[in-house]
């Protein structure tokens, strides 16, 4: 159970970068309001996670998930460049989160 509350956990960290890109600087308060709102529920998550998985690893894959789906995000919503250093950046997080994962049973 541990798992499925991370992997929420990340994607809701996901969805909090992508409000507060939509804030504008806080200037816009729906956007605002979501960003704040999934920061507390993705602490949240990550919380409960942590009541079955070591913090650790459990961190370093929390903000692993976040990193590289912000960072796809930025690609395929906001134009953002994808060179190849980019993507060998990306391998090394998923590569080191699944090494975690893998380390830690």
């Amino acid at each position: 159970m541990g798992w499925v509350f991370l992997l929420a956990a990340g994607l809701v960290e996901i969805a909090m970068a992508a409000a507060l890109k939509q804030s504008e600087d806080w200037s816009k308060l729906v956007p605002s309001a979501i960003g704040v709102l999934t920061a507390l529920l993705s602490i949240y998550l990550l919380a409960k996670a942590l009541r079955y998985l070591p913090l650790g690893p459990a961190y370093a894959i929390w903000t692993g998930i976040g990193s590289v789906g912000v960072v796809l995000m930025g690609v395929l919503f906001f134009g953002e460049a994808l060179s190849p250093a980019r993507l060998a950046c990306i391998a090394l997080v998923i590569g080191g989160t699944v090494g975690l994962r893998l380390v830690n049973g």
